[in-house]
Formats: structure tokens, sequence, C-alpha cells
């Protein structure tokens, strides 16, 4: 598919190849203050200086210079709509598609969507905003709340940290900033979609979310790209603070074209007797390397990691959870299915750190895969370093087939073996779908129904 076929939306503003010109005019067009050009320009010095990794799937088909990484589609006079029916109709028409305006109406205390490089609607409602709680794009929030913005930016995840995370750091650009203030329980999910358009593009959001003390929030990414011909990249960045006391549930749900590599990090500090959770599923993309972490620093914080990835024809997924326990009676547990068919590729690393002053601390590990064919392959790579022998660790993993007896009794009742199939898979990933709001789990269901058929024989 050609540019002209596949973009029907103008742009305003499309930066192509990888430069410090690029990075000057990202920060010039979000009107940032001089410390982030700063940042960026360092970050752009480091992405030069760092190698490849060598632990990823293979990725030596980028081409950091054939790419598009900002791409800025007009839609009048504002920079994004409070107003659903102010959105251009070329806009509107796919974000129909992932139900914003219904999901708004139904349930969601903000909607908000990001098309390509720009925000281009979103939606609060009032009674959280009489409360000061502050969901904004990270771009916006940068003017508005500079302070609270510069306090966290990068801190947890540096541009040291490898080489596509220097590269996020030069050339990031909007998503979500999100502010809980102290004492505030917000009962509603927080909600943004994400559609990358662009035909050899690459996407750089982040996404900054602080919670304060005794506060509690949950919030949910969608993200999904259609298919070119050509490879996309995706190198999102997360930084999650939970401070005493609070509670935070992220969810993501992540559904790319097997053109696109799919590169995040994503990592949240954890206080005194806080939740951290970690909800996500990864659907798509051509190669994945997905790593959330949780740092638990102060007695008895939490931290649990559900996951689902399913990887079928043309998809290597590596994916990571990570927890470092730094402190007494932190406990954490670690959830991950996946589901591998059509000859094709799922890895699952786990690395549970705990330091020499963790006395009491808990985790358990467990790791279920679920392989539909012949050829495909699931690895799991565990990795624990425990300096304190009293720690309590487990880990508990298996691999198999669907049971033949179960979908045979399926099909004795009149169920089509594809069918049945679905069935068996969707009840195999069923303790981690029950996590998310009954329209995502509906959604999901649906997705896992569609990658598989015609695969099954």
């Amino acid at each position: 598919m050609d540019l002209d076929s596949a973009n029907l939306v103008e742009y305003e503003l499309y930066l192509k190849g990888l430069s410090e010109n690029t990075v000057r005019s990202i920060s010039s067009d979000l009107n940032e203050p001089d410390w982030m050009l700063e940042k960026r320009l360092a970050s752009l010095k480091i992405f030069y200086s760092l190698e490849m990794p060598h632990y990823w799937p293979h990725i030596s088909d980028l081409n950091f210079d054939n790419i598009v990484y900002y791409a800025k589609p007009k839609i009048g006079s504002k920079t994004y709509a409070n107003n659903w029916d102010d959105v251009p109709e070329e806009i509107k028409s796919t974000f129909l598609k992932l139900w914003i305006p219904e999901s708004e109406a139904k349930y969601l205390a903000w909607a908000w969507g990001q098309f390509d490089s720009t925000a281009i609607y979103h939606k609060i409602k009032e009674v959280w905003k009489e409360q000061w709680i502050i969901f904004e794009d990270l771009s916006h929030a940068l003017i508005e709340y500079p302070d609270l913005v510069k306090e966290h930016f990068m801190h947890i995840v540096p541009p040291t940290d490898h080489k596509f995370a220097a590269l996020h750091w030069a050339v990031w650009s909007w998503w979500s900033f999100v502010y809980v203030p102290k004492w505030i329980k917000l009962t509603q999910p927080l909600q943004a979609y994400f559609r990358m358009n662009t035909f050899l593009w690459w996407q750089f959001e982040h996404t900054i979310i602080i919670l304060e003390d005794e506060s509690e929030a949950q919030y949910i990414e969608w993200c999904s790209a259609p298919k070119y011909n050509q490879l996309s990249l995706h190198a999102w960045c997360v930084e999650i603070y939970v401070w005493k006391n609070a509670k935070m549930r992220y969810s993501s749900v992540e559904n790319w074209s097997t053109n696109t590599y799919n590169l995040n990090t994503k990592r949240a500090i954890v206080d005194d007797n806080w939740i951290m959770e970690w909800v996500w599923w990864n659907l798509g993309s051509w190669a994945t390397m997905l790593y959330p972490c949780s740092i638990l620093q102060w007695d008895w914080s939490k931290s649990d990691n559900l996951s689902v990835v399913m990887a079928s024809t043309w998809q290597d997924q590596d994916v990571w959870a990570k927890v470092i326990h730094l402190w007494n009676n932190t406990s954490s547990n670690i959830v991950s299915k996946s589901i591998s068919l059509n000859w094709w590729i799922n890895t699952y690393r786990w690395i549970v750190k705990v330091w020499k002053n963790a006395e009491n601390a808990v985790c358990a590990v467990n790791c279920d895969a679920l392989i539909l064919d012949e050829g495909s392959v699931s690895k799991t790579i565990p990795l624990i370093d425990c300096e304190n022998s009293s720690a309590l660790i487990s880990h508990e993993a298996s691999a198999g087939k669907v049971d033949e007896n179960q979908l045979f009794y399926l099909m004795s009742r009149g169920i089509p073996r594809e069918k049945a199939m679905s069935l068996l898979v969707n009840w195999f990933v069923s303790s981690v779908i029950r996590q998310l709001p009954l329209e995502y789990a509906w959604e999901l269901n649906r997705l896992i129904e569609l990658e598989m058929e015609g695969s099954v024989g």
C-alpha cells in the first residue's frame, strides 16, 4: 500500500529522518522549555553511542533514516477537540470503530484519543476536575504544570537504559499525564486510545502517572495500527509513581499490525504499603519487546503482573516481567499466559531481584504456555537473584496443547472444531481477562477468535 492510498489524513507537519534538526523541530512545534530540548539533544547523543541490544529478537531491518518521527494532522484551529463533533470526519471514522463516544457515555471518567503524533480528542467528567485530578496530554502538561512534570520526567527510565530508551527520550511526543491528589479515589477508569496511522512512521508516546498518598486510580490504554508494506516502530515509555498507601492498576491492550516493531519500557516505583497492578495484553506486531518493571522501595509494598501474549503468523513476542524487592515484607505476583500458533515464537523472561536488606520478601511466579501446532515455540527464561535468606520465592511453569478430551466433548455437543478451540483458548486466559472491564473482555475474546480463524485444522 503506498502513502497516497494509505493516508487520507492531511498533515500540517511531517518530519522524516533522524537528525538534530528533527529533534529541534519536534521541541519547537510543542513549544517546550529549554531544559526539555537539552534533555532531548543529550539523549540523541546517547542513542548514537549505544549498540543495538543483543538479547532481543532480530531487528536489523530497521532504517532510522527512512522513518517519520513526527506527524501532526490538520484538525483546524484547536490542538485537540473537547467536543466530538469538532473532530475531522476522516479521523473520527477511525475512532468510531474503537467506540470512543460510546465508551465515554457509558462508563469512562475520561476518554482520550491520539492520532499519530497529536492528541485529537479528550473529555473529562466535571466531578473529577473539581477534585483536582489532572488527566492531560503530556505535552500540554509540560506547559501548564512544568514543575510537576520536571520532577518526575525521566526519573525511573534513564536514556542510558538501552538504545531505544535513548531514542524515545530524543523524539517523544504527546500521550498521557495523570495526577491523582492525596486521598482521592478514582472509582471509574481513565482511558486512552492511540492510533498509529502514518505510513513508515514510528511512535514515541510517553505516559507519566502519579498517585499521591492514600489515593486510587485505574488507567487503560488501547493501541492499534493498520498494516502497510513497510516497517513501523512503536517505542513507548511509561513511568508510574505510587506513593504511600496508594493503589494503581495499569491495563494495556496492544493490537499492532504485523509490520510493527513494538519496543516498550514500562516501569513503576512503589512506596510504603502501596499496590501496583499491571494487566496487559499483547497481540499482533512483527516483533515485541515489552518489559514492565516494579521497584518495591519501601515496607509492605506489593506488585501484581498479569499478562497474556499471543504469537501467530510472522510474530516474535519477547516479554519480561521484572520485580526489584528493596525493603522489608514486600511481595509480588507474576502470572503469564502465552499462546503460540502458526509456527511462531513466544519468549517469556522474568527477573526477580531481592536485595540483602529486603527481609521476608515473597514472590510467586506462574507461567503457562499453550502451543496450538507442531512448529510453534514457547520459551521461558527465569532469573532469580536473591541476597536475603528470609525470602520466599516460588516458580511454577507449564507448557502443553489443548486437551483433546475437552475438545472432543465440546464437538460432541455440536460445536464446530474451530469454535471449540477458541472457547478452550479463551478459558485458558480467563484469569487475566476477568481483571478487565466487560467491554474489553468481550473485545479480547473476539480478537482471539479472529486470530485463530483458519489456523485450526
